[in-house]
């Protein structure tokens, strides 16, 4: 008789999905009202928090993420929560110290979440070791994810490799993190053989983005995996994962049978192609099947970035020669997996390369940044051209970015002292200052409310819009709005020319 092996669901529905097919902006209203039947489907987990949904809430829906995850944890009492954790950066770009990020976890556990996933975009896993020793010592689960790329110097020998370092340190699980849809199912069923073997258990994350992605979780689930990511059919495919429905019955009856009812599933689906109804339809950029990103490898969210930023230049035509000019940045970079922030780092160089006509004419502090190795180790050594370009005789640091860092708990800026109500709101503030001050001050009244505001700045920005230029220098002056946006968390982004 053939043995049964239960293959576990985890539902990226309240966070994954929605911040690849609507842009972050599922509210917490539209989650609360489908929490109670998302909690009695009997799925391994919810991915609820972290990622892009933090800052959104502040940023786009006046909420706080602090107050979502509680009501979610309410909401949902017989489902484990789980969030995604960009590691020593947590859910911003840059890296923050040791205090912060420990305060940080234990905070995340407290208010619900159960299962922390912890990835670093270099794989660099000396920031990742903090964020994982965190989570363990709050007594929630540990998962490191290998952020998936393909490059010379990236194959499922690395991966494995990369994997043994993670379970050494300490890691409870792993995922391979699939963020652009690369993962083939051949080399799947390879890579999942090979980490099975590590003796902890593998989760796979996919994004549909290529059209491989049921392909490879049939391939993988052959070879054991033990846990995939699925989201409601209503926020699946395209930039997002394989519909949960799809999955659920195609193992039906087989030794991989998931339980799950699939009228409960069909119930929530539903639910959901009602719900969006009343969010922006999502670009065609993060719908349907593009094989190209076999090639360019941006995550979908990024490439609908980059078209409407382009657009807003009416530079769209251009949108070709940007895809075309990424992986050469990224061969530049040393071979930087494409997910945040990297992908808005070399996304948003590759902007700056085409619309100047030249490469690297000018480039971003980021890019500077990544180059004197504060955002960690490259996979592979930057081309040394560029880094005699940009850093001179200057040599890159070879060190823990974040052991330069300066412990910040406890010491609340004068701005926020009348603002800040809790260590959670303090913990908001560090990671997005700006964001967090305009959102403590609405919440106050102190400020009007995100939708009278936005009407204002309207206003104020068509009153002062200036006559289209076609000089060089007027070419560069809008560049810095294009590199904001992309570098959506960052206050601000400072670009300069390189000599």
């Amino acid at each position: 008789m053939t043995a049964v092996r239960k293959v576990l669901i985890t539902d990226t529905t309240f966070r994954d999905a929605h911040q690849s097919l609507l842009a972050t902006r599922l509210r917490t209203e539209h989650m609360l009202e489908i929490a109670a039947l998302m909690d009695r489907i009997g799925f391994h987990s919810m991915e609820v928090w972290g990622g892009a949904t933090f800052d959104s809430c502040m940023r786009f829906l006046d909420e706080d993420p602090w107050e979502r995850l509680r009501a979610l944890r309410k909401a949902m009492p017989n489902t484990k929560l789980q969030m995604l954790l960009r590691g020593q950066n947590l859910l911003g770009y840059r890296h923050y110290p040791d205090d912060v990020v420990e305060v940080f976890v234990k905070k995340a556990v407290a208010n619900g979440i159960d299962i922390i996933r912890i990835f670093d975009a270099l794989n660099d896993v000396r920031n990742m070791a903090k964020a994982l020793q965190a989570t363990r010592e709050a007594g929630a689960h540990a998962q490191a994810a290998l952020a998936y790329t393909l490059s010379p110097v990236h194959d499922n020998d690395y991966f494995v490799r990369l994997g043994r370092e993670l379970v050494e340190l300490g890691a409870d699980s792993l995922a391979i993190k699939d963020m652009a849809g690369l993962l083939s199912p051949y080399d799947a069923y390879e890579l999942v053989t090979k980490l099975k073997e590590l003796g902890v258990p593998v989760q796979l994350h996919c994004h549909y983005t290529s059209g491989m992605a049921s392909m490879t979780y049939l391939k993988a689930i052959e070879a054991g995996v033990d846990i995939v990511d699925t989201a409601c059919s209503a926020l699946a495919l395209g930039a997002s994962q394989p519909p949960t429905e799809s999955l659920v019955a195609a193992l039906a009856g087989t030794q991989y049978d998931t339980g799950l009812s699939l009228d409960l599933l069909a119930e929530a689906s539903a639910y959901f192609k009602e719900a969006k109804k009343a969010y922006d339809r999502p670009p065609d950029e993060a719908l349907g099947v593009d094989t190209n990103v076999l090639s360019y490898q941006i995550p979908g969210g990024m490439i609908s970035n980059l078209a409407s930023q382009l657009a807003s230049q009416n530079a769209s035509h251009l949108l070709p020669q940007v895809l075309a000019e990424v992986p050469r940045v990224r061969k530049d970079l040393g071979y930087p997996p494409l997910v945040t922030p990297t992908s808005q780092i070399v996304g948003s160089q590759a902007v700056f390369n085409v619309l100047l006509g030249e490469r690297y004419k000018m480039v971003s502090t980021e890019v500077k940044n990544y180059i004197r190795g504060l955002y960690g180790r490259p996979p592979a050594p930057v081309a040394a051209e560029l880094q005699k370009k940009i850093l001179g005789d200057e040599k890159p640091l070879d060190v823990r970015p974040a052991d330069l860092l300066e412990p910040q708990m406890g010491k609340i800026p004068e701005e926020v002292k009348n603002l800040v109500e809790s260590e959670e709101d303090l913990l908001s503030y560090l990671m997005f200052p700006q964001v967090a001050v305009s959102f403590f001050k609405r919440r106050r009244g102190l400020e009007p409310p995100l939708a009278a505001a936005g009407a204002a700045a309207a206003a104020a920005g068509a009153a002062k819009k200036a006559p289209k230029a076609e000089a060089k220098a007027a070419e560069l002056s809008r560049l810095g709005a294009i590199d904001s946006s992309l570098m959506l968390e960052q206050d601000e982004i400072i670009v300069y020319p390189v000599a």
